[in-house]
C-alpha cells in the first residue's frame, strides 16, 4: 500500500521506472518511464485527496502530476488555480489529462475555454480548441460554428502541432454534430489536407478530416456503437 505522502509516492513511481518505456514516451514529448496501467493503480489506492495532489503537482515532476491528476476533485479548484496548472502542463500527456479529467468537469470549463481559445500561446490556446470541441458534440448552444470554420479555414494549415490538433478536432466535430455544416467541413480538410498522410494504424480512424467526419457519420447512419 503507497503511503498519502509525496515522498512515498515518488518512490513507488521511482521503482516502477522503465527505461524502455520511457524511450518510448519520450518520442511523444513525455519525459516519464512509468506504465500508465501501473501509475493508475498508484492513484486508485491513494484515492481522492486534494491536498496530496497539489503537493505531488508542486514537485514539477511529470509522472507524478500524472498521479496527482487522478486524486484531484475537479470541483475543488478555482478557475485561476486551473489556468495556472493548465500553463504549467507543458508535456502533452499532463496538459491532455488535466484538460480532459479535471477542466472539462469543473465547473469553470466554459470561462476557461473562452479565455483560452483567445491566448497567444499555442499550447494554452490548444487547450480551448479542445473544449470548444467537448462543446460542439455535448452542448452546442451560442456557439458560432459558422464564425469557428472561418478560423479554422484561416489558422488550422500553419499553427504549431498541438494547436493544429485541437482545431481538427473541433472542424471534425463540427462536420460530424451538424449535417448543414458537414459540406463545408469536409471542403476545408481536403483543401487544407491537415493530418492527411498521418500514420493510422489498423481499425484506427484517420485524424484526417474528411475521413474522420465520413466514417464516424456511416457509423451512426448504420447504427454502430461510436466510442468518442
Amino acid at each position: 500500500m503507497v503511503e498519502a505522502t509525496v515522498e512515498s509516492v515518488t518512490a513507488a513511481l521511482a521503482e516502477l521506472e522503465d527505461p524502455k518505456a520511457r524511450a518510448v514516451n519520450e518520442k511523444h514529448g513525455d519525459d516519464h518511464g512509468v506504465n500508465l496501467t501501473k501509475l493508475r493503480g498508484i492513484a486508485k489506492e491513494l484515492k481522492k485527496n486534494d491536498e496530496l495532489a497539489l503537493d505531488l503537482w508542486a514537485t514539477d515532476d511529470t509522472a507524478a502530476r500524472l498521479v496527482a491528476i487522478l486524486i484531484m476533485r475537479p470541483k475543488s479548484y478555482d478557475e485561476d488555480q486551473l489556468d495556472a496548472m493548465l500553463r504549467q502542463s507543458r508535456v502533452p500527456k499532463v496538459h491532455g489529462w488535466l484538460v480532459n479529467y479535471i477542466v472539462k468537469k469543473s465547473p469553470h470549463a466554459e470561462a476557461l475555454r473562452q479565455r483560452w481559445m483567445a491566448d497567444p500561446d499555442p499550447v494554452v490556446a490548444s487547450a480551448g480548441w479542445a473544449l470548444t470541441s467537448e462543446r460542439v458534440s455535448r452542448s452546442p448552444e451560442g456557439l458560432d460554428l459558422p464564425g469557428l470554420l472561418d478560423v479554422i479555414e484561416a489558422e488550422m494549415k500553419d499553427a504549431p502541432e498541438r494547436l493544429q490538433w485541437a482545431m481538427n478536432e473541433t472542424l471534425a466535430s463540427i462536420g460530424i454534430e451538424n449535417a448543414d455544416l458537414r459540406d463545408r467541413a469536409l471542403d476545408i480538410g481536403e483543401r487544407l489536407e491537415v493530418l492527411k498522410d498521418y500514420p493510422t494504424p489498423p481499425n484506427c480512424t484517420s485524424p484526417f478530416a474528411p475521413i474522420w467526419i465520413t466514417e464516424i457519420v456511416r457509423r451512426r447512419d448504420e447504427g454502430e456503437t461510436v466510442r468518442t
